[in-house]
């Protein structure tokens, strides 16, 4: 089977739209899936979310980080670095005292902590802290 030159410049041609077509489609991360899913594709624009995170981790299989939102229904922590970046989502109901948790996650190395708090009038507000990982937690 021989091609004429039409042919295989109609070929190249396709295969060079399906690599950009592919790589589009490539662009969203799994935390930006995560956070569309829990904001159902919302704009975050509230604030009032504070998230508290180490500059500097020694260990990353032991990182401390608190989230506090007032008046929030449920905050999504998320570690961008790592093979699955959904570290928790917590649940506040009416008789919770304080809408805020703290905990420790582990993180495979440098990246960007970031929570989420949907607010109880349907707003979203988000925090992000960068935490340097000098030794990984994550098989690191």
């Amino acid at each position: 089977m021989s091609f004429s030159r039409r042919h295989t410049l109609a070929i190249m041609a396709g295969s060079g739209l399906s690599v950009m077509l592919g790589g589009r489609m490539a662009l969203a991360t799994p935390t930006d899936e995560l956070i569309a899913n829990f904001t159902g594709g919302a704009e975050i624009t509230g604030e009032g979310l504070t998230l508290t995170a180490p500059e500097i981790a020694e260990n990353g299989n032991t990182v401390p980080v608190e989230v506090d939102a007032p008046g929030a229904e449920s905050i999504i922590l998320l570690a961008t670095g790592n093979p699955n970046p959904d570290v928790g989502v917590f649940h506040f109901g009416p008789l919770a005292g304080a809408q805020m948790a703290s905990t420790r996650i582990r993180l495979a190395g440098t990246q960007e902590v970031v929570a989420i708090a949907k607010m109880s009038d349907g707003s979203f507000a988000r925090a992000a802290q960068e935490v340097k990982v000098t030794i990984g937690g994550c098989g690191g």
